[in-house]
């Protein structure tokens, strides 16, 4: 295959590099691209050092597929014009995700929103991701009623700013280029993305629109609260979920010990549960504490943890290439 990486020399850029060769994806031609600032700069792929090339020079080349991590902007305006010489783009941004005829796809829960059609494929937020691969088999076993979740978000979500603002200050420093408004080390900031009208982050409305539409669910009832904290890496989520049956833990724990996906660690006993420091360079999604709610009927309480620039980014993405690769094939 012929692939091309869009946003090479991002954080999920080089990550998505690093799962292309860790899953030992079939790349016969690799074609690092960014923006013009990058032109000419090498990257190490497999051992060897590749150019990195600008926009035009890709579309000309027709890649098979095209990797894009580089921003909503860059997705809406260079996205088109590559899937218009036939190749298939993996955007990760959110440009194309609530496109009614774009698919959004986690390969665990909706591959088959895919057809021989789609030219563009939108990665979903992070956040969702892991979210949904964690719910499906449980909307498939009870049916979902009402989803409400927290997010605990690292900073490395926002980018290499942020990471160094972490960095700085965790070192006694001043932030020299804060990405936040406030202080992250030692604090939680309740704002990920911007506010809307609502009242709502854009962030937070992502989890509601994103997770109906991956579900196929538009009235599903879904609320969330999202909130950054001073992680390096790895999300987490606490998750309040009301099913339309009746369910047990023991039920919910074995559907999701089966999942695909999905690693489960609820051992309270023996301290047994996901965190961010345990998820760290993994692409599976880990759930634990599954409780009974003890204030509402059919209601239980999960912590979903993942490796945001992996299994919610560059991961998810590389599996959508493998799927659809091996369909072709």
């Amino acid at each position: 295959m012929r692939i091309a990486v869009v946003g090479a020399t991002g954080l999920v850029g080089r990550e998505m590099l690093t799962v292309l060769e860790e899953r030992k994806i079939a790349v016969t031609e690799l074609f690092p691209v960014a923006s013009a600032g990058s032109v000419g700069k090498k990257i190490r792929f497999k051992g060897d050092e590749v150019s990195v090339i600008g926009m035009e020079e890709a579309i000309a080349l027709k890649p098979d597929f095209a990797l894009f991590s580089a921003g909503g902007a860059t997705s809406l305006a260079w996205a088109p014009k590559f899937a218009a010489v036939g190749t298939v783009v993996i955007d990760n941004s959110s440009a194309w995700r609530m496109d009614a005829d774009t698919p959004l796809v986690v390969p665990e829960v909706n591959l088959d929103a895919v057809s021989s059609n789609s030219k563009i494929i939108a990665n979903p937020n992070c956040s969702t991701i892991q979210l949904v691969v964690a719910l499906k088999p449980l909307h498939d076993a009870f049916g979902l009623k009402r989803v409400v979740i927290s997010t605990y978000q690292s900073v490395s979500g926002t980018g290499k700013a942020a990471m160094l603002q972490l960095e700085e200050e965790e070192s006694g420093k001043d932030a020299s280029a804060p990405a936040y408004n406030y202080q992250i080390h030692r604090n939680c900031i309740p704002h990920c993305d911007v506010f809307l009208e609502n009242g709502y982050t854009k962030e937070e409305m992502k989890l509601v629109n994103e997770t109906r539409k991956i579900l196929g669910e538009p009235e599903l009832k879904v609320t969330a609260t999202a909130v950054r904290v001073p992680v390096d890496g790895g999300h987490s989520e606490s998750v309040n979920v009301s099913f339309e049956k009746a369910a047990t833990v023991a039920e919910v724990q074995s559907i999701l010990s089966k999942a695909d996906g999905v690693v489960l660690q609820d051992d309270p006993a023996s301290n047994l549960y996901p965190m961010p420091l345990l998820a760290h360079h993994k692409d599976e999604v880990f759930v634990g504490r599954i409780r009974k709610d003890e204030s509402a009927e059919n209601t239980f309480n999960l912590w979903i943890v993942a490796d945001n620039l992996r299994k919610g980014a560059a991961t998810n993405a590389v599996q959508i290439l493998e799927k659809l690769a091996s369909k072709t094939n």
